[in-house]
């Protein structure tokens, strides 16, 4: 009888791994960033909403999640227009760097690529996924025709600024919540973003800042889908990558210091990002 039961559930098991294995298609999604932007000194508050709204249409980006049975590749969709950054009232001119980075996923062999760069030079870090500590709640939700549940996790983050007060580095830690709508109608553990782990593909990401939302599905499509890994780049661990990244965000602070803040009616460019 337990021989009989044990052959029962590893057969289940298996049905589970190659259903699953079955799925394969694009997802599309859009992301919005909340800016909440307060900048002290003459800035008129024209001139301040002006630097908001083109701070807000730059994170409005789209990307392309391509997944197949225990793989992934998220990227940005190439807009056909690249605006030049226009200088709003006062000269001040905002440029967003970052968010042109490929990040490929294999769930089976718990390993990822991100090819990205740090003022403009390219980087391809190679690591180990490190999983999340997701609850997952009883709460439903529609996204599209599709039923999706609710999870979330809560994890300590830093963020640095510069202090008006004595032109110093200030770091802060906060404790942000991010909420995760996943759907068990497509089975696979891929998500947008770093987002990833959970019994369904993630349809909507929500931190409180940062909103990413699916806007299209296509399952199992005509024409096979191929996933090429990311090959550009100089190959680094994820710790290695932010020790750079850090080094390299201390040194624009410091020259942010020297010549950040002009009111000779120059343009200054404010740099988010890479």
């Amino acid at each position: 009888m337990k021989t009989s039961i044990l052959s029962f559930g590893l057969f289940l098991c298996l049905f589970a791994t190659s259903w699953a294995q079955q799925f394969e298609g694009i997802a599309t999604y859009k992301t919005d960033r909340k800016v909440d932007l307060k900048m002290e000194g003459d800035m008129d508050d024209a001139t301040q909403a002006s630097i908001q709204a083109q701070l807000k249409k730059q994170f409005q980006r789209e990307y392309t999640l391509t997944f197949k049975g225990a793989e992934s590749l998220y990227e940005e969709v190439e807009s056909l227009e690249k605006p030049s950054p226009k200088a709003a009232a006062g000269g001040i001119q905002i440029m967003v760097s970052g968010g042109a980075d490929v990040l490929y996923r294999n769930l089976k062999n718990n390993r990822f690529r991100t090819q990205t760069e740090i003022m403009s030079k390219p980087f391809l870090i190679k690591d180990t996924l490190q999983k999340r500590d997701w609850v997952l709640g009883k709460e439903t939700k529609n996204i599209g025709n599709y039923t999706c549940f609710k999870a979330t996790f809560t994890e300590e983050v830093s963020e640095q600024f510069m202090s008006s007060e004595n032109d110093s580095i200030v770091q802060e830690k906060k404790m942000r919540t991010t909420t995760a709508w996943y759907t068990l109608d497509i089975p696979l553990g891929h998500g947008p973003s770093e987002f990833w782990g959970l019994p369904g593909l993630i349809l909507e990401i929500n931190d409180g800042d940062l909103t990413i939302l699916c806007s299209k599905i296509v399952l199992n499509p005509n024409k096979p889908v191929e996933i090429d890994l990311p090959t550009t780049g100089k190959e680094v661990t994820q710790k290695e990558y932010e020790t750079i990244q850090q080094k390299k965000m201390d040194e624009m602070m410091e020259r942010f210091k020297g010549d950040g803040r002009r009111g000779d009616g120059q343009q200054v460019q404010i740099r988010i990002g890479g």
